[in-house]
C-alpha cells in the first residue's frame, strides 16, 4: 500500500464512516478514485484532509465527506444515467463513473472542463462526458436523467433540472439565499408534475452561476453580504468590549462562571502575548474572587515544579540536573508574560498564610520522560535505595533513547528493538504498593515522585504508538492531561478550585469540531463529561498581528506575521465586528439569536508552536461550531507574539527562579 492509498484508507475510516456513512458502493467508489490527481500539485500533500481545497477559477473542490454524502443520496445501484452540474476537477464525476452507468457533466468554467476533460480521459473513465457550458440549463438532448447532483449553491431549485430528471429520479442540490448555510435538499419526481423534496442538512457550497441559477458572480456577492451583514452587528449587541486588559471589568464572567471548579482557558496560538496576559488576569481574579488554587497548563510536569517551588519559595530539588523550560518550545512559558504572572503568583501565596488556601503550579504534559526518570531516580535514591537500584535497572531499557525519545517508538515498531512497557509499570506498581511508608515522610514529595513515575508510564505508550496511531497518540496525551488535571485536584482536596491553560485545540470541546470525526478526544470534552455545568470553556481568537513560532517542529523561534483571517471563518466574522477587543458568552448569551445564528459550522484557525503562513488554509484552519465548542469567546483584533527571556533577564534572580535559560 502506497502513501496516498494509506492516507485514502484514513479518510474512509476516520471521515466517512466515523461520520455515519456506511453505503458500501459508494465508499468503494470513493476507495477506487485517486484524488490526489484532481487537486494542485502544490496541495497534493493535502488531497485526503477533511476540508476543501482550491483549484483553478477560483472554485474548490468539495470536502471528500460531502462527496460522499451527495454521491449517497442519490441512491444509485449501477444502471443509471446521471447528469452533474458543476464538474470542477472531475472528482466526484470519476466517483459517480465508478457506479453509474454513464455520467454527463457540466462545467461552466472553460479551463476547468478541459482540464477535468483530460484527467478523466488519463484515467481510463470511458463512461463521462464533459461539456463546457451553463450547466442551470442542464442538458436536454440527454435527458432524462436518473439522477441528478448540483455541486453548487442555488437560491432556489431550477425548474429546468426539475423536468429533466426521469419519473423515479432523485435530484440533489444545496439551496438557500446564505452561501454559509445552504440547505442540502433531495428532490424526488413521482408522478409528471409531482415531486417529493427531503432536508438532508446544512452544507457550504461556490455559488450556481447562470440562467437558472444566481445571475452573475456580484449577484452572489451581494446576496451574501447582505445575507451575513447583520451577524457582525449582533455579535456586537452580544458582547462586553473593552480596550485594555488592564481596564476590562471582568465582574460579569465572574458571575457567567459562578461554581464552576474547572476553568480552561485556551489560546489560538503558543506565541501569542495577548493571550496569555487576558488568561493572568483572569486567573488572578479566579483565585481572588472566587478562591481558586490550582493552575495547571501544557507544560511538562519536572518543568512547572521548579516554577511551583518559586512562586512557594522552597528549594527544588538540587539533584536534578536538567533546565526547566529548555527544550523547544522555550519561548512557550520561558517569556515575559508568563514570568509576570510568576511574580503575581509568589506575592499572593507569600501573604497567604494557609497553605491550604496557596496556589499551586502544575505541568500537564507528557514530554518529559527522561526529566521525570531522573525525579522518580531522585526520589527513590532519598527514601529507598534499594528500590532506586531496581528502579534504575528498569528504567535503563529506555535510556539509549535520551536524546531522542520519538526514536524509541520507531525501533519498537520494526522490532529492532524491545518494548520498555512492563519495566516501567513495575517501577510504578512498586511506588504505589509501598505509598503509606513513603507518603507518612513527606506527602508533597511522594505525590510529586508518583505523577512522574505516572507520566514515565503514558510517555512510554505514546511515543510506542505514535508513529502507527496519529489520533490513538492525541488521545493518550490529552487523556494523560485529564488524569494528571484529577490527580492535582485530588491531590488538592475535593473543595480545590482548577484553571487550565492550554491551546483551544485541548480545551474546545472536540465534539463540535472536525476531531471527533478522527475519533479524537481531548481535556476539554473529558471536562465536560466529568463536571457538566461545573466546567467552563474559554476560547480565544484573533485576525492578525505578529506571532512567535518556528518553521517546522525544533527550528528557531521567528516572529512571524499572522495572516488575516479567511474569509469563510469564525475569525473574519469577529473581525467585521466594529471594536477592536470582546469577550463574547455563548453558553449564557445576551442575545440567542446570536449563537443561534453562530452554531453553523465555520472555519476556525489554529497556530501551534510551528507557522505555515504560506499553507495556512490547509496547515492550520478546520471546521467548528463555535458556540458548541467554548461557553465564551474572546476576541483580540490585532495581536503581538510574546517575548521570549533571555539570559540577561534572569540575571541576579534567586537559584529558585523557575526558567533555566
Amino acid at each position: 500500500m502506497n502513501r496516498f492509498e494509506s492516507l485514502r484508507k484514513q479518510m474512509i475510516d476516520y471521515q466517512l464512516q466515523a461520520r455515519g456513512l456506511q453505503n458500501q458502493v459508494v465508499l468503494d467508489a470513493v476507495n477506487a478514485v485517486p484524488r490526489e490527481n484532481f487537486v494542485p500539485t502544490e496541495l497534493v500533500e493535502f488531497a485526503y484532509s477533511d476540508s476543501p481545497l482550491p483549484i483553478e477559477a477560483g472554485q474548490t473542490i468539495s470536502q471528500p465527506y460531502i462527496v460522499a454524502l451527495m454521491t449517497a443520496a442519490l441512491e444509485l445501484q449501477g444502471d443509471e444515467r446521471v447528469l452533474e452540474v458543476g464538474t470542477g476537477s472531475g472528482y466526484a464525476a470519476a466517483v459517480l463513473a465508478e457506479i453509474a452507468d454513464y455520467v454527463y457533466t457540466i462545467e461552466r468554467h472553460k479551463i476547468l472542463a478541459d482540464s477535468a476533460r483530460i484527467r478523466l480521459k488519463d484515467l481510463d473513465y470511458k463512461n463521462v462526458q464533459v461539456l463546457q457550458d451553463d450547466g442551470t440549463l442542464g442538458w436536454p438532448e440527454h435527458a432524462p436523467f436518473d439522477a441528478i447532483i448540483v455541486a453548487a449553491g442555488g437560491p432556489d431549485v431550477p425548474e429546468t433540472l426539475k423536468q429533466q430528471l426521469a419519473i423515479g429520479g432523485r435530484l440533489v442540490i444545496p439551496v438557500g439565499s446564505n452561501l454559509h448555510s445552504l440547505t442540502l435538499l433531495r428532490i424526488r419526481r413521482i408522478g409528471e408534475n409531482e415531486y417529493q423534496q427531503e432536508d438532508l442538512g446544512s452544507v457550504r457550497f461556490v455559488p450556481l452561476i447562470g440562467a437558472a441559477g444566481w445571475e452573475d458572480e456580484a449577484a452572489t456577492k451581494l446576496a451574501q453580504n447582505i445575507a451575513e451583514a447583520s451577524l457582525p452587528e449582533l455579535i456586537y449587541q452580544s458582547s462586553e468590549h473593552f480596550a485594555r486588559i488592564d481596564d476590562v471589568n471582568l465582574d460579569n464572567l465572574m458571575t457567567r462562571i459562578g461554581d464552576s471548579q474547572v476553568v480552561l482557558l485556551g489560546e489560538a496560538s503558543h506565541g501569542t502575548a495577548e493571550f496569555y496576559e487576558m488568561r493572568a488576569r483572569i486567573t488572578q481574579e479566579l483565585i481572588e474572587k472566587k478562591g481558586f488554587t490550582i493552575v495547571a497548563v501544557e507544560a511538562d510536569w519536572p518543568d512547572a515544579a521548579h516554577l511551583d517551588h518559586y512562586i512557594h519559595g522552597t528549594e527544588p530539588d538540587p539533584l536534578l540536573e536538567s533546565k526547566p523550560f529548555s527544550r523547544f518550545p522555550t519561548w512557550m512559558w520561558a517569556n515575559h508574560s508568563v514570568l509576570e504572572f510568576s511574580h503575581w503568583l509568589k506575592a499572593h501565596n507569600k501573604k497567604t498564610k494557609d497553605p491550604s488556601h496557596q496556589v499551586g503550579f502544575y505541568g500537564l504534559d507528557l514530554y518529559s520522560l527522561f526529566s521525570s526518570i531522573e525525579a522518580v531516580l531522585n526520589y527513590l535514591d532519598k527514601v529507598d535505595p534499594k528500590t532506586a537500584e531496581v528502579a534504575r535497572v528498569r528504567y535503563g531499557c529506555l535510556m539509549p533513547w535520551a536524546s531522542d525519545p520519538g526514536m524509541y517508538g520507531q525501533v519498537t515498531m520494526t522490532k529492532q528493538y524491545r518494548e520498555c512497557e512492563m519495566d516501567v509499570i513495575a517501577t510504578l506498581k512498586d511506588l504505589l504498593h509501598k505509598r503509606m511508608e513513603y507518603s507518612q515522610a513527606d506527602g508533597e514529595q511522594f505525590f510529586n515522585a508518583e505523577q512522574n513515575a505516572r507520566l514515565v508510564t503514558d510517555a512510554e505508550r505514546y511515543y510506542r504508538t505514535m508513529y502507527y496511531a496519529e489520533n490513538s497518540s492525541w488521545n493518550q496525551r490529552d487523556q494523560h492531561m485529564f488524569d494528571t488535571l484529577q490527580s492535582v485536584i485530588k491531590f488538592r482536596g475535593p473543595q480545590s478550585k482548577a484553571v487550565i491553560w492550554e491551546h483551544n485545540s485541548h480545551v474546545g470541546d472536540a465534539r463540535a469540531t472536525q476531531m471527533s470525526a478522527r475519533g479524537e478526544l481531548n481535556i476539554g470534552q473529558l471536562a465536560r463529561q466529568e463536571y457538566g455545568d461545573k466546567a467552563y470553556n474559554i476560547g480565544f481568537g484573533t485576525d492578525h498581528g505578529t506571532v512567535a513560532a518556528a518553521s517546522e517542529w525544533g527550528g528557531p523561534m521567528e516572529i512571524k506575521q499572522v495572516q488575516p483571517a479567511h474569509i469563510d471563518s469564525y475569525e473574519r466574522l469577529c473581525h467585521e465586528v466594529s471594536t477592536d477587543n470582546f469577550l463574547l458568552p455563548l453558553r449564557k448569551p445576551l442575545k440567542e439569536i446570536t449563537r443561534k445564528k453562530l452554531l453553523a459550522e465555520r472555519l476556525e484557525r489554529a497556530i501551534g508552536v510551528i507557522y505555515r503562513p504560506e499553507t495556512e488554509l490547509q496547515s492550520h484552519y478546520f471546521y467548528a461550531s463555535l458556540p458548541n465548542q467554548f461557553d465564551e469567546y474572546i476576541w483580540f483584533d490585532e495581536t503581538r507574539a510574546v517575548e521570549p527571556l533571555a539570559k540577561e533577564t534572569i540575571q541576579g534572580m534567586p537559584d529558585t527562579f523557575p526558567f533555566g535559560l
